[in-house]
């Protein structure tokens, strides 16, 4: 005899979080940018259809798809490496899980993180700041060197986030709800 259970719902579509709950992924909706566990905590959810100015203004988004080169099926420098720089940093913070062949959900891919979406902003940002950090030290301009690095001593990645998330235009065409 078949179980009862609700219509579309599937027992074997689950994602364990990095707290040990586990959720359907179709729990997971577009707009969402966290998710209110019953463990108590908020867990960061991004999705690959969520733009990379959800971190970073779009001018810089612009010169990181002009310099950094993907070698994937991605077109461009997006979302999805961002994720996987973080994943490569804190592997057991993140779940993850690959909807590609799920067309009810929206997305192609979803990772929700241990912690919220501000520390995640926070993490995705001082990421990038290191990966700069990386390139320019290749660089054979030793004034460019230097005046990044004394940049950098200014930069404040709390400051950055706090200031681009109070005034970051979800209405706009570079960072808005998806």
């Amino acid at each position: 005899m078949a179980e009862p259970r609700v219509p579309g719902s599937d027992p074997e579509r689950h994602l364990e979080l990095p707290c040990g709950q586990t959720i359907d992924p179709h729990d997971i909706d577009l707009g969402m940018r966290e998710y209110s566990c019953s463990c108590g905590e908020s867990h960061a959810v991004v999705t690959d259809a969520h733009p990379p100015s959800r971190f970073f203004p779009e001018s810089l988004v612009a010169v990181l798809r002009e310099t950094i080169e993907t070698d994937d099926e991605f077109d461009q420098f997006g979302t999805p490496h961002l994720m996987g720089v973080a994943l490569e940093e804190f592997p057991e913070k993140v779940a993850t899980y690959d909807a590609s062949d799920d067309g009810a959900v929206g997305y192609a891919m979803v990772w929700l993180f241990d912690f919220d979406s501000r520390r995640l902003h926070e993490v995705v940002v001082e990421l990038v700041v290191e990966l700069m950090e990386h390139a320019i030290s290749h660089a054979d301009d030793d004034s460019a060197i230097s005046e990044f690095e004394s940049q950098m001593l200014e930069f404040d990645v709390s400051e950055f986030v706090e200031q681009y998330r109070a005034q970051r235009d979800f209405d706009g065409a570079g960072d808005r709800p998806v």
